[in-house]
Parts: structure tokens; sequence; C-alpha cells
């Protein structure tokens, strides 16, 4: 089979494809191209193939590590982040194709959007619930951005190399980039409050897989609730109770750093068996909208300790 032309870009995608193998990306299993960046289409192409000039497009990376940027993913405003930009920002491009990275120099494909006029960021134009209040103070633009649907078969599918230059992360679309995988749908829907039931390790993919369970980020984050830790050997329970900006998420992401969520009876058991961790069971006893003051929530905690006995026969100490 002879190498495909750059030009010919539904071509390259074919031998993009029939020449696989894989690799791992995080927690995600990718197909790459085996053949060398050259014999790969780039991203360009695909700009080309649905009749857009890459020189219009202007090419933006967002990265998970940045903090600013993953509280507005978590909250599903990776459109209203990318929107506040610099007054000069678009100028000469028609079109912003952002993506989204997770670490290294790969990139996925989020979306492709066709740039408006902007008016200033002042106060009386930010999203409700956006999380950073104190970025809207007129200094910059906010542009108006509306969802194209011409690769739209590729959004949260297609990976990049951005290449070493990861400080630059807004580029023309000229810049060449190669496609290295085309991910088969992996994203995991939510399966609704009632039926959360998980182990330590699938806590642990959840919560370090923003991008294959943003459905889940999405929820657990919207909500404060009352939860239950339960030690599968013994059947001892422990019951606590998550509320602050991040909600239910926050607290479980402890949980997956410190293995104990810096409880006292949790952190005796692990100084006695450091691998009991891996035998906790995660589940949530009762929701509680966000409006709920702390106390509040605190009090249902303690009907529920009462309830259960998590205090004579569990792991609470109070």
């Amino acid at each position: 089979m002879s190498p495909p032309s750059k030009n010919t870009t539904q071509n390259c995608v074919v031998f993009l494809l029939f020449r696989l193998r894989y690799i791992r990306y995080g927690q995600t299993v990718f197909c790459r191209c085996e053949e060398v960046p050259h014999r790969c289409p780039f991203f360009s192409d695909l700009l080309t193939k649905v009749g857009l000039a890459p020189g219009k497009v202007k090419l933006i990376r967002h990265a998970l590590s940045d903090k600013g940027f993953h509280s507005c993913y978590e909250k599903n405003m990776v459109l209203e982040y990318t929107r506040q930009q610099k007054p000069d920002f678009s100028r000469g491009y028609t079109h912003w194709a952002i993506f989204i990275s997770d670490a290294g120099n790969y990139a996925k494909f989020y979306a492709l959007y066709q740039v408006g006029p902007s008016v200033p960021d002042t106060p009386n134009v930010m999203p409700v619930g956006f999380p950073h209040p104190d970025w809207f103070a007129g200094q910059n633009a906010y542009f108006d951005l509306t969802p194209v649907d011409l690769l739209g078969e590729y959004e949260q599918r297609l990976v990049i190399d951005w290449g070493k230059s990861a400080r630059m992360w807004h580029q023309r679309g000229t810049t060449e980039k190669p496609i290295v995988a085309i991910q088969t749908a992996n994203r995991h829907p939510f399966v609704g409050f009632e039926q959360v039931v998980l182990s330590y390790h699938e806590l642990k993919e959840v919560v370090e897989n923003a991008t294959d369970y943003e459905a889940w980020h999405t929820a657990l984050s919207s909500v404060n609730a009352v939860y239950l830790i339960t030690d599968t050997q013994n059947g001892k329970q422990y019951v606590g109770s998550a509320y602050g900006k991040d909600g239910l998420l926050g607290r479980w992401r402890y949980y997956v750093d410190s293995l104990h969520g810096n409880n006292k009876r949790m952190r005796q058991l692990l100084c006695d068996h450091p691998d009991r961790y891996q035998f906790f069971q995660f589940s949530i006893l009762q929701l509680l909208p966000k409006t709920a003051t702390d106390e509040e929530v605190i009090h249902t905690e303690s009907l529920w300790k009462k309830k259960l006995l998590s205090i004579p026969f569990g792991m609470n100490d109070n």
C-alpha cells in the first residue's frame, strides 16, 4: 500500500486505522499509527478536508494540570473558560479548535467553534456559577463562540501530538500537529446517585480520569452528601459528610489521595493493616443540595451515625 498524500485526508485516516498498535495514554488505551510521523495525517489536513483554511483557525490547548482551567472543566465550563481572552486574541481568525491535555505532549480534540464579536469581560457578562468571579474585571474580552459540527465525529476522540512547545498554548492551524490516535468511544455515563457503589480502585479510576468520567465528575461535584464507607473484610462502617465547593467529588478525592480521609480509626486501621484500604467500599446514603448549610449537613450525618450505630460498632469515633 503506497503512503497517502497529505492532500487526501480521507485516505490518510484510513491508512492510520489500518496500521494500529495499542499504547497506554494515562489510564486510557489508544490506537497509534506505527509509521513515522510524516506518514500520518496532520490536523491541518482535516481542516482543509471540511473546507476551512488552516491559517484562519486558531488551535488552543487547555491543560488539566492548570488549576484555573481544571476547576472550570469540572463544572462543565470549558466553553465559558475559553471565551475569555485578550481583546486582540482572535485577530485574523474565523474559528477556534479547542484541545485538552491530560499530560505530556498529547492533546485531545474537544470542539470547533466559529468566532463572533466580543464584549468587555465585565462582571455583568460572567456566566452563572463561574468559579473565578475575580477574573471578570473588564480588562479582557469575552468572545461569542458558536459550536461548529464540521469535525463532530472526532470530538473527544482525536488525539494530536501538540509538540514540545507546550507553553505555546495557542497556535495557528497551519502548524503541523500529527494525528497520533483516534480513540474508540470510551466515555463512561454516570449511573445515577442511587447506583453508586464503588470499590477503592474503582473510585480511584473515576477520580483520576476526568476526561473519560466527565459525567461522573460533573454529577459528584454538584451535590453535598452523606456517604458510607464499608470495610468489606469485617463489615465495619464509617459515615461521613461532604460539603463545600467541590461537593462529594472533592471529599472522595481526598480519600483516594490520603487513603484514610484523616479519620482517626481509619488511620489506626491502616497502621495495623497497610493494605486494608483496598477493601473499602464507597456509597451514598443521602443527597443534600449545595444550598444546605454546613450545620444542616452535619446534623444529617449525625442522624445516619445513630441509625447505623457506626460509633459504637463502626469506624466513627464521634
